[in-house]
Protein backbone atom coordinates (compact mmCIF):
# COMPACT_ATOMS: atom_id res chain seq x y z
CA UNK A 1 0.00 0.00 0.00
CA UNK A 2 1.26 3.30 -1.07
CA UNK A 3 1.22 6.11 1.62
CA UNK A 4 -1.93 7.37 2.57
CA UNK A 5 -2.66 11.48 2.64
CA UNK A 6 -4.81 12.22 5.19
CA UNK A 7 -6.41 15.79 5.85
CA UNK A 8 -7.68 16.80 9.40
CA UNK A 9 -9.63 19.76 9.61
CA UNK A 10 -10.83 21.89 12.51
CA UNK A 11 -12.69 25.88 13.14
CA UNK A 12 -8.84 27.23 12.58
CA UNK A 13 -6.82 24.46 12.28
CA UNK A 14 -5.20 24.79 15.81
CA UNK A 15 -6.91 21.84 17.58
CA UNK A 16 -6.24 19.43 14.47
CA UNK A 17 -2.86 20.21 14.30
CA UNK A 18 -2.24 18.63 17.87
CA UNK A 19 -4.55 15.54 16.59
CA UNK A 20 -2.28 14.89 13.49
CA UNK A 21 0.58 15.46 15.78
CA UNK A 22 -0.76 12.89 17.57
CA UNK A 23 -1.83 10.59 14.84
CA UNK A 24 1.64 10.65 12.93
CA UNK A 25 3.37 9.14 16.06
CA UNK A 26 0.37 6.11 16.27
CA UNK A 27 0.33 5.35 12.83
CA UNK A 28 4.78 5.83 13.65
CA UNK A 29 4.31 3.25 16.25
CA UNK A 30 2.21 0.64 14.18
CA UNK A 31 4.22 1.06 10.66
CA UNK A 32 1.52 2.65 8.99
CA UNK A 33 2.86 4.33 5.90
CA UNK A 34 0.72 8.21 6.49
CA UNK A 35 1.10 11.73 5.86
CA UNK A 36 -0.89 13.14 8.43
CA UNK A 37 -1.88 17.14 8.09
CA UNK A 38 -4.07 19.76 9.43
CA UNK A 39 -5.47 22.86 8.08
CA UNK A 40 -8.56 25.08 9.08
CA UNK A 41 -11.51 23.79 7.05
CA UNK A 42 -11.97 26.95 4.53
CA UNK A 43 -8.85 24.95 3.24
CA UNK A 44 -10.18 21.94 1.82
CA UNK A 45 -10.54 22.67 -1.62
CA UNK A 46 -6.44 23.56 -1.73
CA UNK A 47 -5.90 19.68 -0.68
CA UNK A 48 -8.71 18.04 -2.07
CA UNK A 49 -6.69 16.45 -5.07
CA UNK A 50 -4.10 15.22 -2.77
CA UNK A 51 -5.77 13.23 -0.25
CA UNK A 52 -7.04 9.82 0.47
CA UNK A 53 -9.22 10.65 3.35
CA UNK A 54 -10.84 13.46 5.17
CA UNK A 55 -11.26 13.58 8.90
CA UNK A 56 -13.42 16.45 10.17
CA UNK A 57 -13.57 17.79 13.44
CA UNK A 58 -16.53 16.51 15.54
CA UNK A 59 -17.78 20.32 16.17
CA UNK A 60 -18.08 20.64 12.33
CA UNK A 61 -20.72 18.04 11.64
CA UNK A 62 -22.96 20.76 10.41
CA UNK A 63 -20.76 21.19 7.52
CA UNK A 64 -20.17 17.77 6.55
CA UNK A 65 -23.11 18.38 3.11
CA UNK A 66 -21.01 21.40 1.95
CA UNK A 67 -17.62 18.70 2.48
CA UNK A 68 -20.00 16.10 -0.01
CA UNK A 69 -20.43 18.93 -2.58
CA UNK A 70 -16.78 20.10 -2.73
CA UNK A 71 -15.12 16.12 -2.89
CA UNK A 72 -17.90 15.64 -5.54
CA UNK A 73 -16.04 13.69 -7.92
CA UNK A 74 -13.17 13.10 -5.77
CA UNK A 75 -11.96 9.82 -4.61
CA UNK A 76 -11.85 10.94 -0.48
CA UNK A 77 -13.15 9.26 2.30
CA UNK A 78 -14.98 11.47 4.69
CA UNK A 79 -14.70 10.65 8.35
CA UNK A 80 -16.67 12.49 10.68
CA UNK A 81 -14.10 12.68 14.51
CA UNK A 82 -16.10 10.86 16.99
CA UNK A 83 -15.88 13.61 20.14
CA UNK A 84 -14.33 10.62 22.37
CA UNK A 85 -11.16 10.47 21.18
CA UNK A 86 -11.20 14.09 19.62
CA UNK A 87 -11.30 15.94 23.01
CA UNK A 88 -8.52 13.79 24.47
CA UNK A 89 -6.55 14.53 21.54
CA UNK A 90 -6.42 10.41 21.23
CA UNK A 91 -4.29 10.08 18.36
CA UNK A 92 -4.20 6.18 18.35
CA UNK A 93 -7.75 5.60 18.80
CA UNK A 94 -8.48 8.69 15.67
CA UNK A 95 -5.79 5.80 13.44
CA UNK A 96 -7.91 3.36 14.62
CA UNK A 97 -11.08 4.95 13.30
CA UNK A 98 -9.74 5.65 10.26
CA UNK A 99 -8.13 2.49 9.59
CA UNK A 100 -11.57 0.94 10.33
CA UNK A 101 -13.23 3.10 8.13
CA UNK A 102 -11.29 2.82 5.10
CA UNK A 103 -11.82 -0.69 5.35
CA UNK A 104 -15.40 -1.23 5.56
CA UNK A 105 -14.80 0.72 1.73
CA UNK A 106 -12.91 -2.22 0.67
Amino acid sequence: MSELNVLLVCGSGASSGFMAANMRKAAKVKNLDMSIVARSESEIENYIEEIDALMVGPHLEYIIDEIDEIIHGFPVKVILMKKEYYATLDGDAAVEHLVRSLKEDE
